[in-house]
């Protein structure tokens, strides 16, 4: 395979991934209702300034470092397995990356709040949501998607 063919056959996988269920790693213990009384968009916009956004990026940072001790990643565009802490750090904190971890991947842009891990088998989400709580963050999984989201949830959350 050529490395046009690579590149075309890694597009199609990032392509089928973000069809897959995803779950949310966030700042906010659940998804902000359409109809919130609350003023989702200014706490954002709060959250989004320079020095707030830099501490909420080293966690997910420090989320992707400590999934990293469990398990093998891969960040797009590159062939290294594992790539070293300060490398991950450094593409989290400056560009749109999809990391891949065994068949899943987690998606981080540079300038949001939140990050989302697309087609994550149950026992890396067991994994991940202590590791992102370790963080002050939280899992969870948008109700667009379905029933299911509840009650995922709620095995998440200790409730059922």
């Amino acid at each position: 395979m050529n490395n046009k063919e690579q590149e075309e056959s890694k597009e199609l996988q990032v392509e089928a991934l973000l069809a897959t269920p995803y779950w949310v790693i966030d700042i906010l213990p659940k998804q902000v209702p359409a109809d919130s009384p609350g003023q989702f968009f200014a706490v954002e916009e709060y959250f989004l300034k320079e020095k707030q956004l830099a501490e909420i990026k080293q966690k997910h940072i420090d989320v992707i470092l400590k999934l990293n001790c469990y398990r093998q990643l891969r960040l797009d565009g590159e062939t290294a397995v594992n790539p070293s802490p300060e490398h991950v750090a450094e593409e989290v904190r400056n560009r749109y990356l999809c990391i891949f971890v065994d068949d899943a991947m987690i998606l981080s842009e540079p300038d949001e709040t939140h990050m989302t891990i697309f087609n994550p088998d149950e026992k890396l989400l067991k994994l991940i949501v202590p590791i992102a709580a370790s963080e002050g963050l939280f899992v969870w999984k948008p109700a667009d998607q379905g029933s299911a989201a509840e009650s995922e949830a709620k095995k998440n959350d200790g409730s059922e």
